[in-house]
Order: C-alpha cells, then sequence, then structure tokens
C-alpha cells in the first residue's frame, strides 16, 4: 500500500474503551485504522476525539408524501383518515411539486448522517407514476452523495384497485429495486402477498411490506408471509415496517411469530413517529404504545430497525429527517433506556438496517467503504443521548456535508 492516501481523520474514537485512532480513506474504502499513523494524506481531518461511526441507514421513508401537512389536515389522527387524506392529495402532486419536496428531505438526511434510504414510492392507475418516476430521477440526481433504493410500493392496494397488478411489472421494468406491498389494504391479504413474492421471483429482487399496521392481533398475515419467505427461499431478503399488531398478539403466539420471523430470517422496522401518534386512538384509558415488541424481537434475535417512515404529512404530522430523534422516541417508548439496552440503539440506525437493505461493504473496518460520520459528541455511549449534530459526512470518501459547531460560553 501506499503511504499516500486520499483522506485521514486524526485523532478520532470509534470504541468507548480503546484510544484514539486515525483512519485512513484511499479510492472510496477505508485502507487503515490505527493510532498515530504515519501515513500521509491530500486531506486530513482534526477529530479532536469525536465519534466517528458508519454513516446512518434510513430504511424505511417515504419521500415524496412529505411536508404536506398544511395542505389537508388529518383532524382525527387516525390511519383510517390518514390513507384517505393522502388519496385525496395525490392526483394533485406534481412532478415539480414532488421534487421540490423530496429534495427538502434527502438534503436534511445528508446533513444529519444518512448516506444511505429505502425510499417507498407510490403509484397507482389514479395518478400514475408521477411519484415514482420522481423517486427515480432522484436517485439519479443524488448518486454519490446518498444511495437510494427504491421500493415499488402500491399504497391503495394490489388487486381491489385494477390496473395496479399490472403497474408493478412497470415499476419493476423501470427499475425499481425492491417489492414492496401492503398486504392489510387490500380484499384479500394472502393474494395479495403471492403476487409479490411472484413478482420478487421474477425480477431476483428483495421485498419490503407494509405490514399488520393496527391495534388488533385479528387478520395478521406475518405468518403467512414468513412461511413464503422459507418456501421459496428467500431468507435474508425480506423485511417489514411497522407490525404494531404483534404487540397486541397474546404472549403465545407473539413468541410462535417471532421464532418463524427468526427462521425465515425477516428483518422488522420499528417506525415509532408514525405508529405512536396514529396508535391505539380508540383506546379510552391506559393507552397502549401501538409499536411492535422491539424488545422481544431483539432478545430472540430478529434484526430490528428504526426507521422515520413519514415526516409532516396526514401519517406523521413532524418529523425532521434526523434518525437520532427517531431514536429518542423509540427509547422511552420500547424500554431501551436501560443500562444493557442503550448500546443496542444505535445499531439500529446503522449496522441493522444495512443488514435489512443487503448493503455491501458497510461498516467501519478496512475495506469497507467510506460512508461515514464524525459526531459532536466524544463518548460512542453518548450518540444516542446527545443527539449530537454530524460535523462531518462522508460519502466515499468525501466530505459531503459539515455542521459548524459554535463553543458554548461558560458563566
Amino acid at each position: 500500500m501506499s503511504n499516500q492516501v486520499d483522506l485521514i481523520l486524526r485523532n478520532v474514537r470509534i470504541d468507548d474503551q480503546q484510544p484514539l485512532v486515525d483512519v485512513a480513506i484511499k479510492e472510496g474504502y477505508i485502507t487503515a485504522i490505527e493510532s498515530n499513523s504515519p501515513l500521509r494524506a491530500k486531506e486530513s481531518i482534526e477529530g479532536e476525539g469525536h465519534i466517528l461511526i458508519p454513516s446512518f441507514v434510513e430504511s424505511h421513508l417515504h419521500l415524496e408524501k412529505a411536508f404536506v401537512m398544511d395542505r389537508k389536515a388529518n383532524r382525527s389522527g387516525t390511519l383510517q383518515e390518514a390513507i384517505a387524506v393522502t388519496a385525496e392529495l395525490k392526483p394533485t402532486f406534481t412532478a415539480e411539486d414532488i421534487m421540490a419536496r423530496s429534495r427538502a428531505v434527502i438534503r436534511t438526511l445528508i446533513q444529519n448522517g444518512s448516506t444511505y434510504v429505502r425510499a417507498h414510492a407510490e403509484f397507482d392507475p389514479g395518478q400514475g407514476f408521477t411519484g415514482f418516476d420522481a423517486v427515480m430521477q432522484l436517485k439519479e440526481e443524488f448518486k454519490g452523495l446518498i444511495d437510494i433504493q427504491v421500493v415499488a410500493f402500491p399504497q391503495e392496494g394490489i388487486f381491489k384497485y385494477p390496473g395496479t397488478a399490472e403497474m408493478m411489472v412497470e415499476a419493476m421494468e423501470k427499475g425499481a429495486d425492491v417489492v414492496g406491498g401492503i398486504p392489510y389494504n387490500d380484499r384479500d391479504a394472502k393474494e395479495h402477498i403471492d403476487f409479490v413474492f411472484d413478482l420478487a421471483e421474477r425480477f431476483n429482487k428483495d421485498i419490503d411490506l407494509h405490514q399488520d399496521f393496527s391495534d388488533s392481533a385479528e387478520n395478521m398475515s406475518i405468518e403467512y408471509v414468513a412461511q413464503k419467505t422459507i418456501e421459496k427461499g428467500w431468507q435474508g431478503r425480506v423485511s417489514v415496517g411497522h407490525l404494531t399488531s404483534l404487540g397486541a398478539a397474546t404472549p403465545e403466539r407473539q413468541q410462535e411469530i417471532i421464532r418463524l420471523l427468526k427462521e425465515a430470517e425477516i428483518s422488522v422496522m420499528c417506525l415509532p413517529a408514525t405508529d405512536l401518534h396514529l396508535g391505539a386512538r380508540k383506546d379510552e384509558s391506559n393507552v397502549r404504545r401501538s409499536l411492535t415488541p422491539v424488545r422481544l424481537l431483539r432478545d430472540a434475535g430478529v434484526n430490528v430497525c428504526l426507521a422515520t417512515n413519514n415526516i409532516r404529512n396526514a401519517f406523521t404530522p413532524f418529523g425532521t429527517g434526523n434518525l437520532l430523534h427517531i431514536s429518542m422516541l423509540a427509547i422511552p417508548a420500547a424500554h431501551l433506556g436501560g443500562a444493557d439496552d442503550q448500546a443496542t440503539v444505535l445499531p439500529m440506525l446503522t449496522y441493522n438496517p444495512a443488514k435489512a437493505m443487503n448493503l455491501k461493504d458497510y461498516g467501519l473496518a478496512v475495506g469497507k467503504k467510506a460512508d461515514l460520520v464524525l459526531l459532536n459528541t466524544q463518548k460512542l455511549s453518548d450518540v444516542i443521548l446527545d443527539i449530537p449534530a454530524a460535523l462531518k459526512v462522508i460519502k466515499g470518501g468525501k466530505v459531503i456535508a459539515e455542521t459548524v459547531v459554535s463553543q458554548t460560553i461558560g458563566f
């Protein structure tokens, strides 16, 4: 290896139990991690003891529906009204409108340290491919700054809305990365799931489903999804978002479903901002948290992620694009604040979603892609508590965003 690299981050902390290290990068990859590195670099960044981690991974987001809360409100705060309000608004979205709002979301993701996102891009015969095509265009526009996996997402169902099945095929032909689905919003969940798996097999793509989003454990189809995953040999290639119904199941059924999820290697995206907002709206006392049982899933070895879902619309009338804000919601809501639990939270924003999205060469180790974020805190264990600014965001070995933090004057 040549003794000159493209970039070196000096005196950064990657582990609370280890001394400061220098991280060297060449041609977009990490080539060395060592203390007091003798390597020379074209560019050097002094880390001053700040924490360096692999960049955040936003594993479940709707770009084209962001920032429309002020156009029509969800007065009841229910999932049903959120779906109805959004269905009414979607035909009014122009390509220019979608692009402008989506760019705003992508920029804030990058500024806060996310350099990967899985975007569920929807379409139906009523609105056509306006939103989907916009997201596909943004994938190319932001290449080199953020990697966008595009999910072909039939929000209004596949079979209850004639013409959508054909559009699903067309979306895959247009280059969608992942086959999406929403079994609970169609005429028959099993028919919907069968179609999604057949399409994934035809195009050799991963699957990501909006799954069992309800306060009730009735009419769940997650067992069928897991069985289908095993039957098709799609282990490690299926993710589900929400899965709030699992929290309402009996302990015995929970354990059986979680065993199936582990066997099928299905990843679960917990979406606390949306699920806490929309869930348990009919509860009159002892209101439930309406989240998927994160601790049970985690303890059983299921790959659990935390993600944003929506930003400032009928489903989620708030949001910033900062995944650390999502984790701060999850910590108390999912009982992740205990000393042992806290250490499991940061991976739910980094390594776990990277695994769910089957990202190649992700991580902070020699030989991995140099997609990193330098954070304004000096203890790894404080990252989820401090919600620190992203001082430097690095993609492919290049600094793509930075935040200048002013010094606080003591009194």
